[in-house]
């Protein structure tokens, strides 16, 4: 069985770099490939990606709160960020997000290797130059808390029950059902516009909704 791996980078030479970081592994790929948030997130809703590689500053981005809503949308996604920032508040920030593992790009390409396979084994990775801030422990994870959607008005459509979805991204579908655009989402949840359009797009997904403008319709049954 073939593994699905994204990689997600504004810039092409890095993208080729990291399939070429593949090559002469046992193991079978399938490679998906996006220049920017909104790519990404199309491919993700279209296929069950193992592994995302994504560049933590391409288009779209906003740190860790986009990847701590990538990591509510896709669960069972294993999220790798592969950036040059080496510094010590960015790689905590971003590992407390719930990420599978951090990848400096400067690194060489049997380290780098060696981090993705550690990463599909299920261990989270960490790079060595965090050694040099001084002793690092990971605290636990949680999944992010989830709340049951209370019983449509007027009906389910289809949604019996109704789906769970994190705290955040209920109040992004409130928004929604309101008819506030994206930017005014997240200027009202204090929040980039890329991650609001990942939060609009797990949203889609547990409502089965083609685009806002249903998804808009079915959060008036909901009493948010």
């Amino acid at each position: 069985m073939s593994l699905k791996i994204l990689i997600a980078d504004d810039h092409p030479l890095v993208r080729q770099a990291m399939r070429l970081v593949f090559d002469g592994q046992d193991s079978e790929c399938e490679f998906s490939e996006a220049d920017g948030l909104d790519p990404a997130l199309e491919l993700l809703a279209a296929n069950e990606i193992d592994l995302l590689l994504m560049d933590l500053g391409m288009p779209g981005m906003s740190g860790a709160d986009s990847l701590r809503a990538l990591r509510e949308a896709y669960p069972n996604t294993k999220i790798a960020v592969i950036t040059g920032q080496d510094d010590r508040a960015t790689i905590l920030e971003c590992l407390s997000a719930g990420i599978n593992g951090y990848i400096l790009k400067a690194s060489p390409i049997e380290e780098i290797m060696q981090a993705i396979m550690s990463i599909l084994a299920g261990h989270v990775y960490v790079t060595p130059a965090l050694a040099r801030f001084g002793p690092f422990h990971r605290s636990a994870q949680n999944d992010a808390e989830t709340i049951q959607l209370p019983t449509p008005t007027g009906g389910g459509q289809g949604l019996s029950p109704p789906p769970r979805l994190t705290k955040r991204q209920a109040e992004v579908l409130r928004l929604l059902g309101q008819g506030q655009p994206t930017k005014q989402i997240a200027r009202g949840l204090d929040l980039g516009i890329g991650t609001v359009k990942i939060h609009l797009a797990a949203v889609f997904k547990a409502l089965n909704a083609k685009n806002r403008t249903e998804a808009a319709l079915m959060a008036t049954k909901f009493n948010l």
